[in-house]
């Protein structure tokens, strides 16, 4: 994660002293550190890669393993070991810190027959994201997530409840190994629409069209069109039960 250090190893006890190591970067496999004991070099390049890895790099010398201090996402990518004539290579991948997500409500100015009234509509919403999946949650029960692989995205997922419903609901924010969560208080949130003042959107479907407020991948846009349709025909059901009703 962002901030912390890594350590590669170089899988050496010792380093011997005929032993000529090189750590290099990247696909063009750019030097950021070597050792060669008989020309008694001990060395790190840290200014020779767009100084991404300015004073963060220290080679242990009795191992001839690689520190990287305080990383980034710049740091992600395949390091390239060489010890004298054989290599190996390590895949590194960086995750940002993530956000705790942002909940809202809104009122619509066009509410749908029969649903407006006791029901509320809530984004979770995040910011410069990336590789992340943004989910809401009923009690422990997923109920809707969306997932993006791009970098610097701004991401939302709309969620929509009566207003009187006493369930627990939260929204998270996750990566492979870190989450955020945000808990939902309706009675805070959730206000009839005669109570706050309108301020957006349209109908729940032109909420839904905010979900992803930056580039997406069709993979996400598809998510979201799958959430437009089933939001419509569980409508569409409901009215023909009124019409028969």
């Amino acid at each position: 994660m962002e901030g912390d250090s890594v350590t590669l190893e170089s899988g050496l006890t010792e380093i011997k002293d005929d032993d000529q190591i090189q750590w290099r970067f990247g696909y063009n496999k750019t030097l950021i550190a070597q050792i060669s004991v008989l020309e008694d070099s001990f060395s790190v390049f840290d200014n020779d890669t767009d100084g991404r890895f300015r004073d963060r790099l220290k080679l242990d010398d009795q191992t001839g393993s690689l520190t990287i201090t305080n990383i980034t996402t710049e740091h992600t990518g395949v390091y390239h070991l060489k010890i004298n004539s054989e290599s190996k290579n390590f895949s590194l991948t960086v995750y940002a810190r993530l956000p705790v997500p942002v909940i809202t409500s809104y009122c619509p100015q066009n509410p749908p027959s029969g649903s407006s009234a006791s029901r509320c509509v809530l984004l979770c919403s995040v910011v410069n994201v990336g590789h992340v999946t943004l989910s809401w949650y009923k009690g422990n029960s997923l109920l809707s997530s969306i997932s993006v692989s791009d970098l610097s995205i701004s991401l939302s997922l709309p969620l929509e409840v009566e207003y009187q419903d006493k369930n627990s609901y939260s929204c998270v924010l996750n990566n492979p190994i870190s989450n955020q969560t945000q808990h939902l208080d309706i009675t805070q949130l959730c206000h009839t629409c005669e109570e706050v003042p309108v301020h957006c959107c349209g109908t729940v479907e032109a909420v839904i069209r905010l979900v992803v407020t930056a580039l997406v991948g069709v993979a996400t846009a598809a998510a979201v069109v799958l959430l437009v349709n089933d939001i419509r025909s569980t409508r569409g059901e409901k009215k023909k039960t009124e019409q028969t009703q």
